[in-house]
């Protein structure tokens, strides 16, 4: 009987000190600041970088051509060189001079006419600025994503644009034609 009182008087001990240890828990506030805080909503309209998400080099990419890295991205269904993407667009995808989130830029004619370059809108940051991700914009084969591109044409339509120099963390200095956006849904015939 007594090696029962002495088991009884133990478990009651136990939890008392249990309720008292729980207890204190309660009482003590919990910590604001998580160990892994999630990165503060970047909203700043006159600087194009993110800096939350910085213009970078893909590290370990494949290297692509802009072509089939932008038919992947956007699902923007055509082939061919760059520079027949906006003719080869006509009557099948919706074609602007505005650009949305995952339409398709197309740029013509940078170093002679036959040259173009395609690249996929990730963000707009302003009515001038947009990012794109691409392929091959440094003649590598490389994969650029958050990209800065600024509408530098006088009459604010996409006409000419600039495109951020990720090597010098500036603005290219060249200005480039663009044809306009390619939007990523088809056009489908009236019934």
């Amino acid at each position: 009987m007594a090696v029962f009182k002495t088991r009884y008087v133990l478990r009651a001990a136990a939890a008392v000190l249990l309720g008292a240890a729980l207890t204190a828990c309660a009482s003590t506030s919990a910590p604001i600041a998580s160990r892994n805080p999630l990165p503060p909503v970047w909203s700043d309209p006159s600087s194009p970088v993110d800096p939350y998400a910085p213009p970078r080099i893909v590290e370990g990419a494949t290297p692509l051509q802009c072509v089939p890295f932008a038919r992947s991205a956007s699902g923007v269904e055509i082939y061919g060189d760059a520079n027949t993407w906006w003719q080869q667009a006509e009557g099948r995808y919706p074609r602007s001079s505005s650009p949305a989130p995952g339409s398709v830029l197309v740029l013509r004619g940078y170093n002679d006419p036959g040259r173009g370059h395609v690249a996929v809108v990730s963000a707009i940051v302003s009515a001038r600025v947009i990012r794109v991700d691409q392929a091959n914009w440094l003649n590598q084969g490389e994969i650029t994503l958050s990209v800065p591109v600024m509408d530098v044409s006088p009459n604010n339509d996409w006409t000419e644009v600039r495109v951020w120099y990720i090597p010098t963390n500036d603005w290219g200095v060249r200005i480039y034609q663009a044809e306009g956006f390619i939007h990523a849904f088809a056009l489908q015939p009236f019934a």
